[in-house]
């Protein structure tokens, strides 16, 4: 299978890479950062520099590289968990602007598509762009991947925060590969276990 992933880069983004190649998937990933195109391109990937948020940019690259599957990982977080207030407005357009560009590019080259949620209650103004992710999922038969908080290695937590709704990286990661085929709707994914919600 041919995988376009946005967000190839970022925390989940980084460990599907090597497990789509080693799966046997041909993968293309989408990274905003130049200098970590060559990380993509040592891990099996075709590097492409761009910006989900630029609709063109993802028409021309979903026509350019045909994928069968368009999965959306792409955030906007911080490194740190205390800058989160200043990246509420980023994420919020990644999760809105962003995914009305990667549905347009799979509509348009007739692709599946995947995107990441979230498995546990946001504010106001966070929680209406979640909710605007998964009706644009919904609208291109998709399956939105709600998440619980991740934890691990290069994450805001090492070790396991004390909420029911969190789920080790490497195990989202593992667990999302096996749900490259599921059928649409929605998902959640935890330490606890994966269940379908629609």
């Amino acid at each position: 299978m041919r995988i376009l992933l946005a967000g190839a880069t970022g925390v989940i983004g980084a460990r599907l890479v090597p497990l789509m190649h080693e799966a046997g998937h041909e993968v293309v990933g989408i990274t905003r950062t130049p200098s970590k195109a060559a990380l993509l391109s040592a891990a099996g990937a075709t590097p492409v520099v761009e910006d989900v948020m630029d609709a063109a940019a993802m028409l021309t690259v979903a026509h350019e590289h045909r994928p069968d599957l368009i999965m959306h990982q792409a955030t906007d977080l911080p490194d740190r968990r205390s800058a989160l207030l200043f990246k509420v407005r980023g994420l919020g357009r990644i999760r809105t602007v962003g995914t009305d560009a990667l549905v347009a590019a799979a509509r348009a080259v007739d692709a599946r598509f995947i995107a990441q949620s979230v498995a546990f209650p946001l504010p106001g103004a966070a929680q209406r762009a979640v909710t605007y992710l998964e009706d644009a999922v919904d609208s291109v038969g998709g399956l939105s991947i709600r998440y619980g908080l991740f934890y691990g290695p290069g994450t805001w937590d090492e070790t396991a925060p004390r909420s029911e709704d969190r789920v080790h990286i490497d195990t989202a990661a593992k667990v999302t590969i096996d749900l490259l085929d599921e059928a649409p709707g929605v998902i959640e994914v935890r330490d606890s276990g994966v269940s379908r919600l629609r």
